[in-house]
């Protein structure tokens, strides 16, 4: 075998470093070209998205404006994220085409080297051999400055807007940036954006149905098959309804048209990233937790443990993998909202309570604002914000303590030793007082404004009768209202605790007792509802079947009710007593 000759070597390496510095110089090129027309030209700048923009300031309701602006948002994001793959790509080809070059020009160098004459020289060797060195340390260092030059070119294209999770829901449809003003809170109180209302205590203001019959149809202004099963309970915002159903496999988000039932949009999410999830019982099932919207975003959290926004429109914003939590029978917290934050109240674990946390998002980003380890095993109450004593307050229950937490940054406000058992029932507050069930055992009454430990101090009066170990309390701010599982109803004085009257419905019931137009509706297992008048004497004033089995509480908006059972969604607008 014939080797080259040093001649060739040289002309071969010489060849491929000029190739080399050709191409890292045409990469550089493009890339430096790439971080100039980013900065210069800002798609987000643009003539037609800065007037539509002026537009939807002139005319904040414009849906098709808010849709084009959406629009023009989304492509935009397109070239930002195909620009930052470019980017990204381009410097690893720079450092690889530097090194190519290096290693070329040390080839040609050694093969150029002419060879010394054999003659002697007693000097030669060591002469020799401090060229050696300080060349190789010249071309280390020229090539190392070089590799440092170029990737510092090539990793300083970048945009101004944020990276991250966030980045990656917008490419997907989020709502563009700046993002759209928050509803007020007269208006936000007037919907059903979240677990039993916008205060989560289950009551509402307007004239509500009183008779319904599912076998005649009468009262009921239609009624929606549902895809997937699910035990959350439906929102209501203007004239759109959202639920969400969902299996082991499968999880979709639903919206239907207030007025007529019809299904607007079916928006399917993409499997867990996180596994582990397990089979869970049909008593709560993958989609217990209901859902909440501040009046932009819905958002959705599963039994598997991804939090979802997604917009008015059907797409998906963005979305938090936080990993399957660890329930023995499955998450059913369902989630807050408040002043453009979402609540998530993370329990979870048995034997290690500190897995437990309480997360703050920002709905219009995903971005995680703060997290509070929290001192409890899992737990299925949903956390409720109040304006308490000057200040917004997020209360929680666990295990063994009531929490009051600043909305602001998680700071702990107070705390109050007085759960016990298995936390189902969710807080509410009315008449001025915090209205807990410790479950199956009382209903303690707490004033929130303390700090500390206020287990001592803050218990207004607590009463020790038949209570629930599942639903939530409700009351008018006068008379508080309890059922249980038994379907025995308790009604207690708000002020003192004190029982007023105990009546034995004689049904199984699972969904949580409301108050709508001044009157209380007990919704049972079987789907009988039974219309109570609020006082200190029972008085039943309707009873009426919808023919299907029901376990979610019920929503109220516009003078309807919106129940979920088991396989319909049913919109009630009563009738005439029978």
């Amino acid at each position: 075998m014939t080797l080259p000759s040093t001649a060739v070597v040289h002309r071969f390496a010489v060849a491929t470093a000029g190739i080399a510095a050709a191409f890292v110089l045409g990469v550089a090129g493009v890339l430096l070209t790439l971080h100039f027309t980013a900065t210069t030209n800002d798609p987000w700048k643009s003539p037609q998205l800065l007037e539509l923009k002026e537009r939807l300031r002139a005319s904040p309701k414009d849906e098709a404006v808010k849709v084009r602006i959406r629009e023009l948002d989304f492509r935009f994001r397109q070239v930002y994220v195909r620009r930052l793959r470019l980017g990204e790509t381009g410097g690893w080809l720079l450092l690889a085409g530097t090194v190519v070059f290096v290693v070329a020009l040390q080839t040609a160098a050694e093969a150029r080297r002419r060879l010394p004459l054999p003659r002697p020289d007693p000097g030669a060797g060591a002469r020799l051999h401090r060229q050696a060195v300080l060349s190789r340390r010249a071309v280390a260092l020229t090539g190392g400055g070089t590799v440092v030059a170029f990737l510092a070119v090539a990793w300083g294209v970048r945009s101004h807007l944020s990276t991250g999770a966030a980045t990656v829901g917008a490419a997907a449809g989020a709502a563009p940036a700046p993002a759209e003003p928050l509803p007020p809170p007269a208006e936000f109180a007037r919907h059903w954006p979240r677990f039993r209302g916008p205060d989560g205590g289950g009551t509402a203001v307007g004239e509500a149905p009183l008779h319904w019959n599912a076998t005649s149809g009468a009262g009921i202004a239609w009624k929606t098959a549902l895809p997937l099963p699910g035990h959350n309970s439906p929102i209501v915002w203007g004239n759109r309804v959202f639920l969400a159903g969902a299996t082991r496999e499968k999880r979709e988000v639903y919206c239907l048209d207030a007025a007529t039932g019809a299904l607007l949009w079916q928006c399917p999410l993409e499997p867990p990233k996180t596994a582990g999830a397990r089979e869970l019982s049909e008593d709560t099932g993958y989609a217990a937790p209901t859902l909440a919207t501040d009046g932009r975003h819905v958002y959705a959290f599963f039994a598997h443990g991804d939090l979802t926004a997604i917009t008015f429109a059907g797409r998906v914003a963005w979305t938090k993998p936080l990993g399957t939590p660890r329930n023995p029978y499955g998450h059913a917290t369902s989630l807050a909202v408040w002043e453009g934050r979402v609540l998530l109240q993370f329990d979870q674990g048995e034997s290690e309570p500190a897995n437990s946390r309480l997360l703050a998002f920002d709905g219009a980003t995903g971005r995680q604002l703060w997290e509070k380890t929290r001192q409890t095993a899992a737990t299925w109450a949903t956390p409720i914000v109040v304006s308490a004593a000057g200040r917004p307050q997020i209360i929680t229950l666990g295990m063994p303590h009531v929490v009051a937490y600043a909305v602001a940054d998680g700071a702990e406000l107070w705390r109050a030793e007085v759960m016990e058992g298995e936390v189902a029932p969710s807080p509410i507050f009315a008449g001025g007082l915090l209205l807990i069930v410790v479950p199956g055992h009382k209903l303690v009454a707490l004033r929130p404004d303390g700090s500390g430990d206020v287990t001592a101090t803050h218990v207004a009066w607590h009463a020790e009768e038949s209570m629930p170990d599942v639903t939530s309390p409700v009351s008018d701010g006068s008379w508080t209202f309890v059922a249980t599982s038994g379907g025995e109803v308790v009604c207690l004085a708000n002020k003192d605790g004190k029982v007023a009257w105990k009546k034995d419905l004689d049904f199984t019931v699972q969904a949580s007792p409301a108050i709508f137009g001044g009157r209380l509706y007990v919704t049972a297992a079987n789907g009988v509802t039974v219309v109570c008048a609020v006082g200190p004497e029972f008085r039943e004033l309707a009873r009426s079947e919808l023919g299907e089995k029901v376990f979610a509480s019920a929503a109220f908006a516009g003078g309807r009710l919106y129940v979920r059972g088991v396989k319909h969604l049913f919109c009630l607008s009563g009738s005439p007593p029978p």
